[in-house]
């Protein structure tokens, strides 16, 4: 089941980024703590505001955004 509803994009809020559920907590940011690795249960511990679901989402956002078709010119 996706979880992209999770994601949110406010031109108003943090420069237009995507952020998780308009917490101003940014999809990046959690994917860099992810990327130097961090755990699920740390980043749960370091944002109490954050759910489990708000990292899938983050996750499934990523994945998605790097699905792009590549284009050939002959």
């Amino acid at each position: 089941m996706s979880q992209l509803e999770r994601i949110t994009v406010d031109p108003r809020q943090c420069g237009g980024r995507p952020c998780i559920r308009s917490l101003r907590i940014r999809v990046k940011d959690v994917l860099d703590l992810l990327a130097a690795g961090a755990s699920k249960e740390e980043i749960l511990e370091d944002y109490p505001l954050l759910e489990a679901a708000d990292i899938a989402a983050v996750l499934e956002f990523a994945a998605r955004q790097s699905d792009h078709p590549i284009l050939r010119v002959a």
